[in-house]
């Protein structure tokens, strides 16, 4: 676990708490409509497709593919200019959901669209785990 993390954590609610405690088990779930079976992200009271308004957290593989990236070179904050050059993605999950993270493992000029990648864990504090995406094995 990093110590004296200095970066910005994530906004924690009422609604996207259980994804939080579930990525601190290094576990990705995501809300799962009762109704339709629609997977969504990010989490809501209602689904975006039918409107039922129950759901259960369903665990998910953790794999998918970078459906778009770009790699930062500026840092816009002071906490990640040791970082540049990094890669912020938008990964397509296998459930189908998207979410914004980073790609790890690789040099930021090697990844591309549709790049395999799976998640892994970052323990950044007590409270939190990040996930962040690897090339599959």
């Amino acid at each position: 676990m990093t110590q004296g993390y200095t970066k910005p954590l994530p906004g924690v609610d009422e609604e996207n708490k259980p994804f939080w405690d579930y990525c601190k088990q290094h576990e990705l779930r995501m809300q799962k409509c009762l109704k339709c079976g629609t997977i969504r992200y990010p989490a809501s009271p209602i689904c975006p497709h039918c409107l039922h308004m129950e759901s259960e957290w369903t665990k998910l593989s953790g794999k998918g593919k970078v459906y778009s990236f770009t790699i930062v070179r500026r840092s816009a904050h002071p906490a990640f200019a040791e970082e540049v050059p990094y890669t912020v993605a938008i990964i397509e999950l296998e459930e189908g959901p998207r979410l914004t993270s980073n790609v790890i493992g690789l040099p930021a000029d090697d990844v591309k669209v549709d790049l395999p990648v799976e998640v892994v864990f970052e323990d950044i504090t007590d409270e939190f785990a990040l996930p962040k995406f690897k090339p599959a094995a």
